[in-house]
């Protein structure tokens, strides 16, 4: 593998330190940009490169790579935001992959088209969106999917999925389980609803509105409010590194939620459609005694506990590690398995 001759839109042994937001510092046997679809259909159609194992990439912020990739980098370059189509209900919108999310949600903020803007200031591309089903203060991208296109590298052609073939869930999609390493999304069509109302479901987005005397808010008004709660509560990836929150909020059975607020009834809790009720991670690991603490260059955030962060010089494995500290903790004193959110490479 290490004598491959590649084609001269690859590039060998890449430093992905810019392509991570924990910054961490590992090299990818073999780098590419992905500019355009036809880029995709070149690697399908060399062999050699089929052979690889295949990493796309887009803004590297829910990444954790613990050492060297010995395969493909693609990293998602595909750019373009615009208006598809509207009917009585929505406006459809359509970006390509790598565009910002964040800017993404400012372009419809600046054209005065609401439902994005509970997920200001999140890191990342719109091509990562679906894969996560990123979400934020009451909104998941599901509530404003509509379609994607992506690449099958099984078939080679383009296809095209709505909500229902994603399998959303929570920070959850087809795109992590059964269609990994196969679909590579290349654009996302959104519905955002023309009879609009804001999302003021979570008290500390109404606490600000209230604060600034904003009784009726628009669009971007809310969308600024959650960007400025949001920055103050996180730290920026460009200081500290970090891959947002590290770990999902665990969802428990009711009848363990009430031998918990037996214990603890300050214990933060959301009721599911399912009867079940979901827990504030950050929450558990403050308890725990971690918000602050560090091991060398990895540490928990002072600000937000749900946040690792790499210090300068943490290594990928060193951040496993604490995460993995952190898991056992909190398992041993509220019977609760955290799960993380980052992909591990």
């Amino acid at each position: 593998m290490a004598t491959m001759n590649f084609p001269d839109y690859i590039k060998r042994n890449v430093s992905l330190k810019p392509f991570n937001t924990f910054g961490m510092d590992v090299t990818a046997l073999a780098y590419m940009e992905v500019k355009a679809v036809d880029d995709l259909v070149r690697v399908y159609g060399d062999a050699r490169l089929m052979t690889l194992p295949r990493l796309v990439i887009g803004g590297g912020s829910n990444l954790l790579l613990t050492g060297r990739f010995e395969g493909l980098v693609m990293h998602m370059g595909i750019k373009g935001i615009c208006l598809e189509k509207e009917d009585a209900e929505y406006i459809y919108l359509r970006a390509a992959a790598g565009e910002k999310w964040h800017d993404l949600v400012l372009w419809t903020l600046e054209k005065g088209f609401g439902g994005l803007e509970n997920l200001s200031w999140i890191p990342g591309t719109v091509g990562a969106a679906p894969v996560q089903n990123i979400g934020a203060y009451g909104v998941e991208v599901q509530d404003r999917f509509f379609s994607l296109r992506a690449f099958d590298f099984e078939s080679g052609e383009i296809v095209e999925l709505g909500r229902s073939d994603c399998r959303f869930g929570y920070r959850d999609s087809i795109f992590k389980n059964a269609m990994k390493n196969r679909l590579v999304i290349v654009d996302v069509t959104f519905a955002l609803p023309k009879n609009w109302h804001p999302n003021k479901g979570y008290a500390e987005v109404e606490k600000e509105l209230e604060r600034v005397g904003i009784a009726d808010p628009s669009p971007a008004e809310v969308g600024r409010t959650i960007m400025q709660i949001r920055q103050r509560k996180l730290p920026d990836p460009a200081v500290l590194g970090n891959a947002g929150s590290f770990f999902k909020n665990p969802t428990v059975p009711a009848e363990k939620l009430f031998r918990l607020k037996s214990e603890y009834p300050e214990i933060p809790a959301y009721s599911q459609p399912d009867g079940r009720y979901r827990i504030a991670a950050g929450w558990l690991i403050d308890r725990c005694g971690w918000k602050g603490r560090r091991i060398g260059d990895a540490g928990v955030c002072e600000k937000q506990a749900l946040v690792l962060v790499n210090y300068g010089n943490a290594t990928g494995k060193d951040i496993l590690a604490l995460a993995e500290a952190i898991e056992r903790d909190v398992f041993d004193r509220f019977s609760i398995q955290l799960e993380p959110e980052p992909v591990f490479i």
